[in-house]
């Protein structure tokens, strides 16, 4: 589990290095190409409540010369390898419809367009995911209190619509995710209860760092989660936390 946030990228900063991979692609091939913005970049792009990302997830659709590209821009502007990326095809969120049930963004010299996942679909894939030590579930409070603000509230409905249209169903979603997003939408209050999911996270990072650092090899994907809830249990004196 990389716990490295020591290079980010900025909401003010992402289209200059968007732009910029179109006008070196286009130098390297005249077939266009098309990617879809998901996670971090996905957020920063379409709202308010956060301004940074680590990395850029896309699905990537274009010629092989785009990851020459990618490379291009990134030594540039002194970004890390892989600044742009598709790692997150190898997890359980991707679905190959994401392409289809994105919005069109922006394009860029006529050489590339950019979609992004948003709303409900966005939701959907971070229900998928539901990593506590990341910020999945403090972002899906975020989009859901910026469309209430909005006057374009996300129903249970329609994230229902998204996982079936994504997914197929809800089979192979976390109980701890499907119960999430039930309380949630009852409760209500996003904003109010973001700060205190976003401390949660943070915290549960800070434990799990504090952990690898004595047991290097102990996290692994599979079973960081039930060692979260150990050394959250063990924190707490074996109480239950939100």
């Amino acid at each position: 589990m990389s716990t490295d946030n020591s290079n980010v990228i900025k909401k003010e900063n992402l289209d200059l290095y968007l732009k910029e991979l179109a006008k070196e692609y286009k130098k390297l091939s005249g077939i266009p190409a098309e990617i879809v913005l998901i996670g971090g970049s996905a957020i920063i792009e379409n709202y308010g409540f956060r301004d940074m990302t680590t990395d850029v997830d896309a699905v990537i659709n274009a010629a092989s010369s785009f990851k020459e590209a990618i490379n291009r821009v990134g030594d540039k502007y002194g970004l890390p390898n892989g600044w742009l990326n598709t790692d997150f095809q190898k997890t359980d969120s991707y679905s190959l419809k994401l392409m289809q049930y994105s919005a069109f963004y922006k394009s860029f010299y006529k050489a590339l367009d950019v979609r992004i996942v948003t709303g409900e679909y966005l939701i959907a894939m971070k229900l998928k995911a539901f990593r506590q030590y990341k910020n999945d579930v403090s972002d899906i409070i975020g989009v859901l209190a910026e469309h209430e603000k909005r006057g374009d509230g996300i129903t249970k409905e329609r994230i229902d619509k998204a996982v079936m249209e994504l997914y197929g169903s809800w089979n192979g979603f976390s109980v701890d995710a499907v119960k999430f997003i039930d309380e949630t939408l009852e409760r209500g209050d996003y904003e109010k209860i973001y700060g205190l999911v976003r401390q949660n996270e943070k915290d549960a990072k800070e434990l799990l760092i504090d952990f690898q650092e004595k047991y290097p090899t102990a996290i692994k994907t599979e079973n960081v989660d039930d060692v979260l809830k150990i050394l959250r249990a063990k924190k707490s004196g074996g109480k239950n936390e939100i």
